[in-house]
């Protein structure tokens, strides 16, 4: 079978059913009109949530505040999980405006250029302290944050990669830091469960995004997913956004934990 990274079915035809009518979420991670972060808030307003949306900062928010006025935000704040007070005021504006929250998804990580892109023994502390403060301590501190807001429960939702599993060539320390991360989603679900909230980490397959383009040889890595995946084709943010929206559903209130993949069957070939 020739493999085809265009087999997914258009955004357009997919049927959007209205799952998420009257939640209230934050989706945090969008840069562009490619991020995966941009596919998941889509379905999510097309599901019927009402949604906050953040930008990195001043020279982001021209390309954010765009895409969160195509997505009817109720909010569109800055945030920069290493500045000091601006996840918490973020969270300060949420519980002004709505005062309670059903869903947040952080999908954002970071690692230093040297560091990312050298071998792991040979990462720095600070550079390694710093990827996993911005890619799985700030998850953390959000759910820290959104706890009180969901009295009635909710659901967090993280960003994972198949390199927290299995050695990924050039994924460099972000391997371990996507495990620490996989981890807190299970500590953090066992800890909040009795609470009503669930915490997952969705696992997409690889995708051309601006933070990809970090990955050296990633060309060769879409390549490979393609081909090597069950379906053979390659996975769109549109595809995470529906998994990702529903996992916020009460269709999923069952779930909890998880690890889900959005990859096309990759992670089964071993």
């Amino acid at each position: 079978m020739t493999p085809n990274a265009n087999t997914t079915p258009d955004a357009d035809t997919t049927i959007r059913l209205p799952i998420l009518a009257g939640k209230k979420g934050l989706v945090v991670g969008i840069a562009n009109d490619q991020s995966i972060a941009y596919g998941c808030a889509q379905a999510m307003q097309e599901m019927g949530a009402s949604l906050a949306v953040t930008y990195f900062n001043a020279k982001a928010e021209p390309h954010v505040r765009p895409l969160a006025g195509q997505l009817g935000a109720d909010l569109i704040m800055p945030l920069d999980v290493e500045q000091p007070g601006q996840l918490e005021a973020v969270f300060a504006q949420i519980e002004q405006r709505w005062g309670k929250l059903d869903f947040v998804l952080h999908a954002i990580a970071f690692a230093p250029a040297d560091d990312l892109h050298g071998r792991i023994v040979d990462s720095s502390a600070a550079g390694f302290a710093r990827a996993m403060d911005v890619s799985c301590h700030s998850f953390l501190r959000m759910a820290k944050l959104a706890e009180p807001l969901m009295a009635g429960g909710g659901t967090l939702v993280t960003m994972s990669y198949y390199g927290a599993q299995k050695v990924i060539d050039h994924y460099g320390i972000m391997g371990p830091v996507k495990a620490a991360l996989e981890a807190s989603v299970r500590y953090l679900a066992a800890e909040l469960g009795p609470a009503g909230i669930r915490v997952h980490a969705v696992s997409p397959g690889p995708i051309k995004t601006r933070a990809a383009s970090g990955i050296g040889d990633f060309e060769q890595l879409l390549d490979e997913a393609a081909s090597r995946a069950p379906q053979h084709q390659l996975v769109t943010i549109a595809d995470v956004g529906a998994v990702t929206a529903m996992l916020c559903s009460d269709a999923a209130r069952a779930l909890t934990g998880n690890v889900t993949y959005v990859d096309a069957g990759y992670h089964v070939m071993g």
